[in-house]
Parts: C-alpha cells; structure tokens; sequence
C-alpha cells in the first residue's frame, strides 16, 4: 500500500479538480473513453493516476490537456481545484474572422411582401393596382 502514496483513482481526481460536476459522471468520462493518460486510453475508472501524468479529455465541445500537479484531498472551491493541474492545452489555430452575413438588403416592407406574394401567385398585388405591361407605352 506504501506505493499508491500520492496516487488517486482518476474518478476522483477528475471530481477533485472540479472537471466533472460528480463522480458519477467522472466514471462514465473514463468509462466512454473520453480520458487518456499519458496518451493510453483507459476505460476503468479505478486507473491510478499521480503527479506528473499528462491527461487529455475530450469534452463535448472542447479537448483539454491536463499535467497534474497534486492529487488532491478534497473537493474545494475552484481555485483550490486549480491548483491540482497545469492547463497545458495548445492554443487553437487562429481562424480568420466570421464574415457577416450578406443579405440583399433592408427587410421587405409589408406592402413589399404582399407585392411578391401576388407575382408568385399570378394575381394583381396591392388593393387593385396592377403591375405594368409591355401595352402600355
């Protein structure tokens, strides 16, 4: 037992550092092969895990990589919980900026609307007032 001095179950340490909200959900981060350490990917979340092991767990909407530094002895407040690891995720590459949307203009006015929802239904549009033909001239 004098060699498990400074490792904890990954489980815990995941609850510990305030990356999963219980240990329930720690278990089936590990369990659903969302955790590697040291590049293995593991599947029991009995897995002993110490200072110096680098994780990686993937998110739902993000991949973080994580050097632990302590294991922890409770559940405390987040900044506490974040001094259990170092955060050594690579920045995301740098896409260009979101162009905006390009729209063909102002919103259609009511009357507008009504205009071509009677041309695509082949009738006269607003009130009786017809839409000009080639006859006149």
């Amino acid at each position: 037992m004098s060699e498990d001095v400074g490792r904890q179950r990954i489980d815990k340490w995941l609850w510990f550092a305030r990356l999963a909200k219980s240990r329930s959900i720690a278990q089936k981060l590990v369990t659903g092969g969302k955790v590697r350490v040291n590049r293995d990917k593991i599947d029991a979340s009995s897995r002993l895990v110490r200072p110096g092991d680098v994780l990686t767990i993937a998110f739902e909407r993000q991949v973080r990589v994580l050097r632990i530094l302590d294991p922890g002895t409770r559940r405390g407040p987040a900044p506490e919980a974040q001094r259990l690891y170092e955060d050594i995720t690579p920045p995301a590459e740098l896409s260009p900026p979101a162009q905006p949307l390009q729209r063909g203009g102002p919103r259609p006015t009511k009357r507008d609307r009504r205009v071509l929802d009677a041309f695509h239904s082949g009738t006269s549009g607003d009130g009786g007032e017809n839409f000009p033909s080639d006859d006149e001239d």
